[in-house]
């Protein structure tokens, strides 16, 4: 059985989490909610990103209400200084800094256009750990992406939406969707950083988002590659190839289109979540209009998992009486089972 309501006591906190898209943070300070924990960032003088907890230690205003000094944060109450790592530099009306002035500093990283914070223990933040994105500054390879989207839900019911294929035949039935071969048996496959969920569908018709992008005419072999790794970050691969040609080898193929979605989810609270996306494919990868085109159709298409996964909190929030798990809910059932286990082992 899924369990949504209260699912999680704590969160995994010796994780990266993505706190914003690298543009979104200048030299004017931003706050944010991750984790349930409130943090400002800012770009300092030198041109490294830094996050500090978000209330001074004086009077608790936020320091999003006060401005960059150099490479520390100054409030914009009374004037105190903080450095990245937290520590109170200046009280600017005495002569000393006073006992408990500091407040926390979190360790940060910039990957692929993004900020990422890590929310445990600043000696085990290692940014070599952050998750690799293929093809990456590839010639060969395009880039889209959009604004970070707002998801009034839990962020397990968005793994679980992450870790299931299936979904797309009913909610994505104008984007993803179409028909995709839904009776096709899912391969379950697990990792030490998390879960995929898989499948092969064959010679069926291109999903309408697709269609202007394969690169053949006719149906089609699909796969379905769904990734998710602790605590959400996930990789979600479609390849298309000519129907009959589909299979383990078939990304060599050269009429194959690739896509990989990269999606990075951030939990503010225990109901609200952040999402970051973008994609890369291996078509036309100098072409902006598509690029522009692609960003507005994922977008519509998050909208209706959005939607969806809104609901299904309101209703996990609200209905009364148990609910069931079905066969495609193996995946999200594992991947919750093991990153509880891995959250009680860090809190003990």
């Amino acid at each position: 059985m899924l369990r949504h309501k209260n699912a999680m006591s704590t969160w995994l906190n010796n994780a990266w989490y993505v706190a914003a898209w690298t543009d979104e943070i200048t030299d004017t300070p931003i706050e944010r909610q991750i984790i349930d924990e409130r943090v400002v960032l800012w770009r300092q003088d030198s041109g490294d990103y830094a996050a500090v907890s978000a209330f001074c230690s004086h009077r608790r205003l936020s320091l999003a209400n006060g401005r960059v000094a150099g490479n520390r944060i100054q409030c914009g109450y009374h004037g105190l200084e903080f450095a990245s790592d937290g520590r109170c530099m200046t009280v600017p009306c005495q002569n000393a800094v006073p006992p408990g002035a500091d407040i926390r500093g979190y360790p940060v990283a910039e990957r692929w256009g993004l900020v990422w914070i890590w929310m445990g223990s600043a000696a085990r933040a290692d940014p070599a750990t952050i998750i690799d994105v293929a093809h990456w500054g590839s010639p060969e390879w395009g880039y889209n992406r959009g604004a970070a989207m707002a998801y009034d839900c839990n962020y397990l019911l968005i793994t679980d939406n992450l870790l299931d294929p299936s979904h797309v035949t009913w909610v994505h039935r104008t984007s993803f969707g179409g028909t995709s071969g839904d009776a096709e048996p899912m391969r379950i496959r697990e990792a030490p950083d998390g879960f995929t969920v898989s499948r092969w569908t064959s010679d069926t018709p291109v999903a309408p988002f697709y269609r202007e992008l394969v690169p053949f005419a006719g149906n089609a072999d699909r796969l379905q590659h769904y990734e998710v790794r602790y605590p959400a970050l996930a990789v979600i691969k479609a390849v298309f190839v000519p129907a009959g040609e589909g299979g383990d080898n078939a990304e060599a193929n050269a009429h194959a289109f690739m896509m990989d979605s990269y999606n990075f989810i951030t939990p503010e609270t225990s109901g609200r979540s952040r999402y970051y996306w973008f994609q890369m494919r291996n078509i036309r990868p100098g072409d902006t209009e598509l690029s522009v085109a692609m960003s507005a159709a994922v977008l519509a298409a998050f909208s209706e998992d959005l939607a969806v996964l809104n609901e299904v909190q309101r209703g996990m929030d609200t209905a009364t009486g148990p609910t069931i798990s079905i066969a495609t809910d193996a995946g999200p059932l594992r991947f919750r089972q093991r990153l509880e286990r891995l959250i009680a082992a860090e809190t003990t």
